[in-house]
């Protein structure tokens, strides 16, 4: 980020956090949007990217330093595998200088987005960490797109919500709500397995973790679709500003009201509880965090985002791998205890989120080339899954793969998924009430896949299950 645009993000910043004082969140956000309106009357409007879809070719027909993997449409049509490889052979650290998003380096070996991953002080997480630029006017930030010691204070102030206790306390819950979604499910007949089962289960616990209005919880998916799609963002497919807008404020909406709710019954002596909200508000560091607006709904958006698009993703992935691969079913069925493992190994294989972005801090020299000061780095986490130079056989899907939990999916260092190890619980209760139920999962068709280069999910999954005899 230029100094020019610090200083007008620093200004941005101070008179959303000055006026929140006395302008309700989601009218900020109404303001916002008809400032940008106005601003793209007079001086235009700033450039985003526009994708339409086009077949793309094999990538021994592309020159190597035209190969983009930023493209939107390279998961969906199936081809970022022989994309990747031929970096990972060719170019590991790979330069793009013409894509959509601006230039950026690609990463693609395991070790050394290990490297990366693992270097905070040679590169920053900030000021996001997608490819692309966030939407105009919505500066969102999270505590996921800082650097220490903010990052160390607000992540901290939220940990705990997944720590072991809390866990625990959660897997009851976690399971009945798992088995009353899967007890309603059709037999002999196709349904959609992400809306009715993947959408549902995480949208349930989103509202569990954030205790969010249980009746209203279509509305965090909901959400974190928008957040996470935006073309300027990852080539996503949601380019009307004006639902972005109206749906930032129907957030802040209802999370400013949830949180002067709780404030209110905690001065009244109800002790805080283990959700989200609760957890912040008990924390000296985060306590006000409302006071600053995009702090609190950026951190707020990461969490929706975080519990849906990998959860959710993984669930869908871990059903198609299985169909595709139907002896390592008849395999867990004949060795359920191998479901923890199996857990590991899905996440590997659908990697739900595709890559982690960092800025260089300073030159660094890495795979034989120089990096330069300010240069944006894309990790590939989902080519380092797949590099056959740390993993064994890696495209192929074995639930008993050994070593299955050391892939890169959660990342590494301080910014590693704080919930990876509920999301890894909320797989293996779901495969574990499937086991008990269903003797065949067929996938029905081929799946729809999402357009983004960042997440790696399903639009829509048609499956037909048949009971346990």
């Amino acid at each position: 980020m230029s100094i020019y645009s610090r200083a007008v993000d620093a200004a941005y910043t101070r008179a959303i956090n000055t006026t929140s004082r006395f302008v309700p969140m989601h009218w900020q956000i109404r303001a916002i949007e008809q400032l940008i309106k106005a601003k793209r009357m007079t001086l235009g409007e700033r450039p985003v990217p526009r994708f339409v879809e086009e077949v793309l070719p094999e990538v021994e027909a592309v020159p190597l330093h035209e190969i983009d993997v930023s493209n939107p449409f390279l998961y969906r049509q199936g081809k970022w595998q022989s994309y990747f490889k031929r970096l990972r052979d060719e170019a590991p650290v790979h330069f793009q200088a013409e894509s959509p998003f601006g230039p950026f380096w690609s990463v693609t070996r395991y070790d050394d987005i290990l490297f990366v991953d693992k270097h905070h002080e040679l590169f920053s997480a900030e000021p996001i960490i997608v490819l692309g630029d966030r939407p105009e006017g919505m500066a969102l930030k999270t505590f996921i797109a800082m650097d220490p010691p903010r990052h160390d204070v607000e992540r901290q102030a939220v940990q705990a919500v997944v720590a072991p206790k809390n866990l625990k306390e959660m897997e009851g819950l976690i399971r009945q709500r798992t088995q009353e979604v899967l007890d309603d499910l059709p037999l002999d007949q196709p349904f959609d397995w992400v809306e009715t089962v993947s959408i549902e289960l995480t949208g349930r616990m989103l509202a569990t973790l954030l205790d969010f209005p249980y009746e209203k919880r279509h509305l965090l998916t909901y959400w974190s679709d928008l957040i996470a799609g935006s073309p300027e963002m990852t080539g996503g497919a949601f380019s009307d500003k004006s639902e972005v807008f109206s749906a930032a404020a129907d957030m802040a909406l209802h999370f400013a009201q949830l949180w002067r709710d709780k404030k209110a019954r905690h001065a009244d002596g109800t002790p805080h509880g283990f959700d989200l909200i609760s957890l912040m508000q008990s924390n000296a560091d985060t306590a006000n965090l409302i006071d600053e607006p995009l702090v609190f709904l950026g951190n707020l958006s990461l969490l929706i985002v975080g519990g849906n698009d990998t959860t959710r993703n993984s669930m869908t992935g871990g059903v198609l791998a299985m169909h595709e691969n139907p002896a390592e079913f008849e395999k867990l069925k004949a060795t359920p205890g191998l479901i923890s493992n199996m857990v590991s190994e899905i996440i590997r294989w659908q990697t739900p989120l595709a890559y982690m972005r960092r800025v260089a801090k300073q030159d660094v020299e890495l795979g034989g080339r120089t990096i330069r000061k300010g240069d944006r780095v894309v990790m590939w986490y989902a080519s380092g899954n797949r590099d056959e130079r740390k993993i064994d056989n890696p495209d192929a899907f074995l639930i008993d793969r050994k070593g299955a939990r050391n892939h890169l999916s959660f990342g590494f260092g301080i910014h590693r998924c704080m919930g990876n190890r509920l999301a890894e619980m909320q797989l293996r209760i779901l495969w574990e009430e499937l086991l008990q139920r269903f003797d065949r999962i067929e996938v029905v068709g081929e799946p729809e896949r999402v357009q983004s280069n960042f997440v790696r999910g399903y639009a829509r999954m048609m499956v037909k299950l048949s009971a346990k005899a």
